[in-house]
């Protein structure tokens, strides 16, 4: 195995073993702390951009091992086809068949090296949602994110808690204030019905006595 796919396979490894890493079930205040020393630290930004450029040599790497995967995979079609075999005999077929093992798995590596940065890298920004989504729901509750609860609720969710319980009771005190005016109003039509048909009443006697 040449240089540059030694360190390829090495990278495959720290990948492997970063991923269990971060898959490991933690403690919420450990995993806290861990990742947000691997966001926050400039010298962890300085390595994962050395690592973004070192993932474009292996992309490259990538596509010249697919490229002579294809090649070799070929030429033992184009051999098959026409029924003609290696000129050299058992050796050219040896050397034939380690050429097309070497570049299937120089393709598997480089492949799979890509494919889990890009786990690492998703898997990595959903657990920093995770931790940051139990921080706020934790400021919420008014309880640590590990389930045991604070001394306290936050100052802001006792104001507005505080905001909440004095609105409803203003609107309470609209509704009482506005079924008082509809008892109000429905007592004074009553009683202008009343002295409306007394009047009626009178008007009528006294029209009936002058005829």
């Amino acid at each position: 195995m040449t240089i540059y796919y030694s360190l390829t396979f090495m990278l495959l490894a720290a990948e492997m073993v970063t991923f269990c890493v971060l898959v490991f079930p933690l403690p919420h205040n450990v995993r806290k702390k861990i990742f947000g020393f691997l966001s926050e630290s400039p010298i962890i930004a300085k390595i994962a951009y050395g690592l973004k450029i070192s993932f474009i040599f292996v992309a490259i790497l990538f596509a010249d091992a697919l490229q002579r995967m294809f090649r070799v995979t070929a030429e033992a079609e184009l051999a098959k086809q026409n029924g003609t075999p290696h000129a050299g005999g058992a050796q050219a077929e040896n050397s034939f068949a380690a050429r097309k093992f070497y570049s299937q798995r120089n393709t598997y590596l480089t492949g799979f090296t890509l494919f889990l940065s890009l786990v690492l890298t998703r898997t990595f920004s959903l657990i920093l949602d995770l931790i940051h989504t139990q921080e706020e729901y934790a400021k919420l509750k008014g309880t640590s994110p590990g389930g045991s609860k604070g001394s306290k609720p936050s100052v802001d969710s006792s104001k507005e808690v505080a905001e909440l319980k004095a609105k409803v009771a203003e609107l309470s005190k609209k509704e009482r204030d506005f079924e008082t005016l509809k008892k109000q109003a429905a007592q004074q039509a009553a009683e202008f019905d009343r002295l409306a048909t007394k009047y009626n009443e009178a008007t009528g006697a006294n029209s009936s006595k002058r005829d």
